[in-house]
């Protein structure tokens, strides 16, 4: 079972996969309101109404590990971007 928090904020579905969060912390530098490390150093929300939206995105498209997914109102995944995924045929 995933250990994920997920948000809607500016039309935007945003969901943390705690799991495969390591700590670098590039989220929560690039927006502090948005994103925090909770008490065992993992991501959290923070506020991230409080943030612009492509500021929001800068910060969730900023973690070096994919451990946040962000879709769009239609359903299609913007970040990480579908063309930076590798599909595993393609991984040989």
């Amino acid at each position: 079972m995933s250990n994920c928090e997920e948000r809607v904020v500016h039309g935007l579905r945003i969901r943390i996969d705690r799991d495969l969060c390591v700590a670098f912390e590039d989220c929560a530098t690039e927006a502090p309101e948005a994103f925090k490390l909770d008490d065992s150093g993992i991501v959290t929300f923070a506020a991230p109404e409080r943030v612009e939206r492509e500021r929001l995105l800068r910060a969730c498209d900023a973690c070096p590990v994919d451990a946040i997914t962000v879709w769009d109102a239609t359903g299609k995944q913007i970040v990480p971007p579908a063309s930076a995924l590798i599909h595993p045929a393609d991984a040989s």
